[in-house]
């Protein structure tokens, strides 16, 4: 096998062993928001944006997750730009406002280090109007630095349930030269995502509600058109 490939086997393994409780938690709040048919929020800077869009208007995802993907917060417009924005104060606010997000609506905010206004800002935002907050991020790399954001908070300090993501400072599971490198942030966000989404389903469908789930456009016989005209109007991105 290869180095990296054998580093993120283990690193997968130990991500659901050390995340099993929080991962349960947060499954059930996943299914309360299809069980009473409210949306999941999903904010995601830099290529945290990744985790949201994985869960998004997908073949085999959930037809509630609305990915808020302004060009703020991904690297399409430029990623110096993007990483200079997301330490911008106030720029939460604004996004908010740009969104249609209902007072019972979930909020699941990623960022690596948790440091940089825009996730912290998003997150005490939704606290604030009460909503629930789910924080994918690393609370090893978090735990090494200082928040960038002026109340001296991290995502890690505002969030309801934390989901640690378990990527060491750097963001890399092999060193190659020397240097950190073969990401796995992604990766393992993209995992807890897809492991809420279908431990989320089966806690809805043990209550009598059947999830709504987009399919493959690309499978005949499948059609998305009831879940597009249910979700018609709170998926931003549509």
């Amino acid at each position: 096998m290869f180095d990296y490939s054998n580093k993120l086997i283990h690193a997968l393994e130990q991500l659901f062993i050390h995340n099993q409780q929080s991962i349960q938690q947060a499954s059930q709040l996943f299914a309360n928001a299809i069980i009473h048919d409210n949306m999941i929020q999903v904010l995601g800077t830099g290529h945290s944006h990744m985790i949201g869009l994985e869960g998004f208007i997908r073949a085999g995802g959930l037809g509630n997750i609305n990915a808020i993907l302004d060009s703020t917060v991904l690297t399409s417009d430029g990623a110096l730009r993007g990483s200079k924005l997301e330490k911008l104060n106030g720029l939460a606010e604004i996004l908010w406002q740009e969104q249609n997000i209902g007072v019972n609506d979930l909020i699941v905010v990623a960022s690596n280090s948790g440091r940089n206004a825009l996730p912290v800002e998003f997150a005490q935002l939704a606290k604030d109007k009460g909503h629930k907050v789910i924080a994918i991020t690393s609370i090893e790399q978090s735990s090494q630095y200082p928040s960038r954001h002026e109340s001296g908070l991290k995502l890690m300090d505002i969030a309801d349930i934390v989901l640690d993501n378990r990527v060491p400072s750097g963001d890399g599971l092999c060193e190659i030269n020397n240097r950190v490198t073969g990401a796995f942030s992604s990766i393992s966000g993209m995992a807890l995502i897809n492991t809420l989404c279908t431990e989320a389903q089966k806690l809805a469908l043990e209550q009598g509600i059947e999830p709504l789930i987009f399919s493959s456009q690309n499978v005949d016989g499948f059609n998305n058109d009831d879940v597009y005209e249910h979700f018609k109007g709170r998926l931003k991105s549509m």
